[in-house]
């Protein structure tokens, strides 16, 4: 698994999009048991935050020490710094284990072998992303399309393509459910919209490789502020552990 977020954990806390409640219930409608939940790669808390509430207890996870130390402090949430494929838990552990907007990076073989043994035989496995930002502006549209496209071709990390290919073709060895389709919809400022894309790995990536902000065209144009409407298509595959297992 990569850690790419450490070095920015605090932009990515402040900047990165939150998921709409409707994916949670949609989720918690599923579920046979409350006890425990793992949120792992659990970043700076985004999902576990949502989920913590129908919990008796969360247990969230991340690589990076960096990014849990700007999660929430709730009372019924802890907070552990391990590899994905490398959790500490007991066997049959968790009514739920949830991946939000990390799956790409992690061993899909190794991590899916605690997912199975660490879930209990009616556990709930959700793997959750968001895709491409969509602006209802049509040139801020077409911009950031460049940026993507273009202008950061060869920058982005090759994991990023199971992102461009909608988490359908990651591997997903479960018996999967059939989900409705949610979306994230946000009104950002343009200096909002500035701080989301400086969270790109690939600008990162850029601006080691160049020495110059790939954003730098951009930056005029991002300090209004009056409300952009975004959105982000969400990203799902939802199982339980197959009959034999």
């Amino acid at each position: 698994m990569k850690d790419l977020f450490s070095e920015h954990s605090e932009l990515y806390q402040q900047a990165r999009p939150t998921y709409p409640q409707s994916l949670v219930n949609s989720l918690i409608k599923q579920l046979n048991g409350f006890a425990c939940a793992w949120d792992c790669g659990a970043g700076s808390g985004q999902l576990t935050q949502l989920i913590a509430p129908y919990f008796k207890q969360v247990v969230a996870t991340d690589l990076s020490q960096n990014q849990l130390d700007q999660a929430p402090a709730l009372p019924n949430v802890r907070y552990l710094q391990q590899a994905a494929e490398q959790p500490v838990f007991a066997d049959q552990s968790f009514d739920l284990i949830t991946v939000a907007q990390a799956i790409h990076w992690f061993d899909f073989e190794k991590f899916y072998a605690e997912v199975k043994r660490t879930l209990k035989p009616d556990g709930l496995f959700a793997v959750i992303g968001y895709g491409l930002i969509q602006l209802d502006d049509t040139d801020l549209n077409q911009r950031i399309d460049q940026l993507y496209h273009y202008t950061l071709k060869g920058f982005w990390d090759a994991e990023r393509r199971y992102i461009d290919e909608l988490y359908q073709s990651i591997p997903f060895p479960f018996e999967e459910i059939s989900m409705p389709q949610f979306q994230i919809e946000l009104s950002w400022t343009g200096p909002q919209l500035w701080d989301y894309l400086n969270t790109w790995s690939a600008v990162k990536h850029y601006q080691d490789q160049q020495h110059v902000s790939p954003l730098a065209s951009l930056q005029d144009i991002l300090q209004i502020q009056q409300p952009i409407g975004i959105r982000f298509p969400i990203l799902l595959r939802v199982g339980h552990l197959a009959a034999s297992e």
